[in-house]
């Protein structure tokens, strides 16, 4: 890990920092897009270090299969110049079911998430039925709020049933609008004292699954000293790569954009947002350009 970053943030560009990198492990929404608008510097600077020889796996908190995420990607105009592979926390959650044997979930978000459980090969169940419950979000969730759900959680918790957490994130960026995710519930039931897996960034699996696609694009096995983590989130991308041993360019002009200042975010307010945490990122960068 690189002891570049100092009290001051380090402000930076893609480029001064590819040389020191082999992989990139890159977030998706806040980064490569808003959830409305392709960023595409943000595309030219991971088409250019794979033009390098570097090798770049999009890592998703996305409640969906990767084929899912690659879709939208192309929708959105995000050339497929930019990517080798993508790994989301839909496809942990598939894998944890499928180390399960699991063929009936309760689910709690919306109808759009079901595709996370594949063609009729897992069954949504009602609660008392599942010997597992899934949370992929709010299934209303631009009204809803996490405590709407909590005499579910409660019912669920006093059942015994342990809860997959589809996606860890707290919070979504849509535009300008913060909207609540599936990480918000989950954290709820944790903390109430319910059994809780989470698929995602910032906990390891999905970190170990991004670093064997990676070696498998390489065609050999992968140092974690070359690997840097690109994202906008504290809570799930600084302190997922700091936990898996890598590097983190820190995008500010993301999820923590109103806090620290859209566009020219405030230095100091950088540096006290680290030290809340505890994790500090190799170099900061307002949004990701070459």
């Amino acid at each position: 890990m690189s002891d570049a970053f100092s009290e001051s943030p380090v402000f930076a560009r893609f480029a001064p920092l590819a040389s020191a990198y082999d992989v990139a492990l890159c977030d998706v929404w806040g980064v490569l897009h808003d959830g409305l608008t392709a960023h595409a510097a943000a595309s030219d600077a991971l088409t250019r270090f794979r033009a390098g020889g570097g090798a770049v796996v999009l890592v998703s908190n996305a409640p969906r299969p990767s084929d899912w995420v690659v879709s939208h990607l192309d929708g959105y105009g995000v050339p497929r110049s930019a990517w080798d592979a993508v790994i989301t926390s839909g496809d942990v959650t598939r894998h944890m079911l499928a180390e399960r044997g699991v063929s009936r979930v309760h689910h709690i978000g919306p109808d759009r998430d079901v595709p996370l459980f594949g063609d009729e090969r897992i069954e949504r169940v009602a609660a008392e039925e599942a010997p597992v419950a899934v949370v992929t979000g709010l299934v209303h969730d631009d009204v809803e709020v996490p405590e709407d759900y909590r005499p579910r959680l409660e019912a669920l918790k006093a059942r015994g049933t342990p809860l997959i957490c589809a996606n860890p994130d707290l919070v979504v960026q849509i535009g300008d609008q913060l909207l609540w995710c599936a990480g918000s519930i989950a954290d709820m039931y944790r903390d109430m004292g319910g059994e809780t897996h989470y698929a995602g960034k910032p906990y390891a699996p999905i970190y170990d699954a991004a670093l064997g696609l990676a070696s498998d694009i390489l065609e050999r096995n992968v140092d974690r000293e070359r690997v840097i983590a690109i994202g906008d989130a504290v809570r799930t991308d600084l302190a997922g790569a700091t936990a898996a041993g890598l590097d983190c360019l820190f995008v500010a002009d993301g999820i923590h954009a109103e806090e620290l200042g859209r566009g020219a975010p405030d230095p100091e307010k950088l540096a006290a947002l680290f030290a809340a945490h505890g994790y500090h990122p190799v170099a900061v960068t307002p949004q990701l350009t070459w």
